[in-house]
């Protein structure tokens, strides 16, 4: 049987192409349809249907440009109600294509119209499943999405539904099914995702905690949500975005690759109160940036970054990239819903330093240049890492104010007294300076490498506690 995972990394999210005789179709496709139309024509077939395994929240589906495009159908699963044209199907419904059989699975709890899609071939043996945030590798969908939509629903009633779901249609299935999940290790659909991203069903059974066999309700519940943090700020707009429909990309692209000389965007940046963000590597940041703007590294954990710190989809932003990237930054941002960008500077940060603008830089050291300011006198330390890593192992005596909690914690930091900033390599420690420095702070260092530099000196550091115990 056919079936094709379309993997992309910087969201941890697979989208499937499922060919026979001719016949495609397309399960959770990304914004940008054109690669899905181009693998299709590989086998000179025809898209047939687009199935939507549930109103997503951590990107901005393609459905709607697909389907427009190709003249395939848009399939949800029952209780869904987009405010478009679409085939809302019955629990069990089947579709074909070519010889293939698809059979929907109604399973209601990451969200109440979530469905599962069982692959069948040929010769009608059941082969796998989509299981869409259903059922993921190691993991299965969150629960507290959803409730932000819809009122009377809260995350114990979904997390009560998505256990009657796995135990009543999933876990029946046969072990030797292939597990197709929509995100693996990093989405924040999810909290404990494997690096893997298919598995045996059987597999599962025995190792993804949520599919214990012995497990009550009410069990499954309480280890569910413990530990479950705060979606991203953006995960609502996507979810209405996938709901109400939205603007072409081709639309989007067309109105934001509009180049600006450096006068030109700095008019932009007073008339329009847009976000200047500066998607370069952090190391070239450092050296020289445009004064207040954010810094969040296309090569890093971009949109994830970008839907919690920006959070507004709506915001206009003003793009600083390196040159030939910018279409793909604007098309990494519409991924996500952040359709509203005003421009690029064009030539980059060196127009604006050759253009003689005013441009502020990161004070940085190295992490054995700390430990040299630390043999002679204690001083403060911040890490910007996430909670558990933190706890894992950090500096001894360093505070921790996550990454996603620094704007909301500038009060936090000396005022005077110069303070040292880290993260895990140096990634978020520059999006932190950069937001520092936005509001007004300045009196920090940044150490180069991160906690990953620090190890390799003899700072001191508290002693390692595995993450899976705490």
């Amino acid at each position: 049987m056919k079936v094709e995972q379309i993997y992309t990394g910087c969201l941890a999210h697979a989208a499937y192409y499922i060919e026979s005789k001719g016949e495609a179709v397309i399960v959770d496709p990304l914004r940008e349809v054109q690669p899905y139309i181009n693998r299709a024509k590989l086998d000179d077939a025809k898209i047939k249907y687009i199935f939507e395994t549930h109103f997503h929240a951590d990107f901005v589906s393609g459905h709607l440009d697909l389907a427009k495009k190709t003249g395939a159908k848009i399939v949800f699963g029952p209780t869904a109600k987009p405010n478009y044209d679409a085939i809302t199907a019955e629990d069990g419904q089947i579709f074909t294509v070519g010889d293939y059989t698809l059979k929907l699975i109604h399973t209601p709890g990451h969200t109440m119209e979530s469905m599962v899609l069982l692959l069948i071939d040929e010769n009608g043996k059941e082969h796998g499943i989509i299981s869409g945030d259903t059922l993921f590798i190691g993991d299965v969908g969150r629960p507290d999405l959803a409730q932000a939509i819809v009122e009377d629903l809260t995350q114990e009633k979904l997390a009560g539904h998505l256990y009657d779901s796995l135990r009543n249609k999933i876990m029946p299935l046969p072990d030797d099914l292939i597990v197709y999940p929509n995100h693996g290790a990093g989405s924040a659909c999810g909290k404990n995702m494997s690096k893997e991203t298919t598995d045996t069903l059987g597999n599962q059974k025995k190792t993804n905690y949520a599919l214990r066999a012995d497990m009550t309700k009410e069990e499954f519940i309480k280890e569910l949500l413990d530990g479950l943090g705060t979606p991203p700020a953006y995960f609502p707009a996507n979810v209405l975005m996938n709901i109400n429909g939205y603007e072409s990309l081709d639309s989007v692209m067309e109105s934001a690759k509009s180049p600006l000389n450096p006068t030109q965007f700095e008019e932009a940046a007073n008339q329009t109160e847009a976000v200047v963000l500066d998607v370069r590597h952090q190391d070239e940041y450092a050296k020289g940036h445009i004064p207040s703007s954010i810094f969040i590294g296309i090569d890093g954990g971009f949109a994830p970054w970008v839907g919690s710190l920006i959070a507004d989809v709506k915001q206009p932003i003003l793009l600083v990239a390196d040159k030939g990237r910018e279409e793909e930054v604007i098309t990494r941002l519409a991924r996500i819903g952040f359709d509203n960008v005003v421009g690029y500077l064009d030539g980059g940060f060196e127009a604006w330093r050759k253009d003689a603008k005013e441009y502020d830089t990161v004070s940085q050291i190295t992490a054995k240049e700390l430990e040299q300011i630390l043999e002679e006198k204690k001083v403060p330390i911040f890490d910007v890492r996430g909670e558990g890593e933190y706890l894992s192992e950090h500096i001894d005596g360093a505070v921790n104010i996550c990454l996603s909690t620094v704007s909301n914690s500038i009060d936090k930091f000396p005022t005077k007294e110069t303070f040292y900033i880290h993260c895990a390599g140096g990634y978020r420690s520059v999006i932190a300076a950069s937001i520092l420095k936005s509001r007004g702070v300045h009196n920090f260092i940044e150490i180069k490498g991160g906690f990953a530099a620090i190890k390799g000196t003899n700072i001191k550091v508290t002693d390692f506690v595995c993450p899976t115990t705490l």
